[in-house]
């Protein structure tokens, strides 16, 4: 189950982020911000292969102990990142349900980018967008 999805701009502010356990919001937004250094460790591994493999996926990011969450993360050819918190107690998510739920994500932000009535680098406010994540995280519990 997701419990948490970020979209984290270029320059590593968020734009979007959104948690399913409320009380533990400020927890979500502390993990997101952490694995921020992991996605650009891997991004810059990678180097020239990710421009030339067009491979936006970055995989596992790390595992944590406390809660059994896992941090995935993928990077937009614009270097936007997303980043999504895995709840790995209860369901076993296979590699290619993640990717897939990415691509939905990217689907969905490239939508909002081309809103003639977004600013590039504001949060994130789309209804349709919210409810898309909404319906993700829903539908992977």
């Amino acid at each position: 189950m997701a419990v948490c999805v970020a979209v984290i701009a270029k320059e590593n502010y968020p734009l979007y982020i959104r948690s399913v356990p409320t009380e533990n919001e400020l927890k979500f937004h502390y993990m997101v911000h952490t694995s921020l250094d992991v996605v650009d460790e891997k991004i810059s591994a990678m180097g020239k292969a990710l421009v030339d493999q067009r491979e936006l996926y970055l995989g596992l990011l790390y595992p944590t102990e406390d809660y059994k969450l896992r941090r995935y993360g993928y990077v937009t050819n614009s270097k936007v990142k997303f980043v999504m918190v895995v709840d790995s107690s209860n369901t076993a998510l296979r590699d290619n349900e993640i990717r897939s739920m990415f691509r939905k994500l990217h689907n969905s932000y490239t939508d909002v980018m081309c809103n003639p009535f977004y600013n590039p680098g504001d949060r994130i406010q789309s209804r349709a967008f919210d409810g898309m994540v909404t319906s993700m995280m829903i539908q992977v519990c």
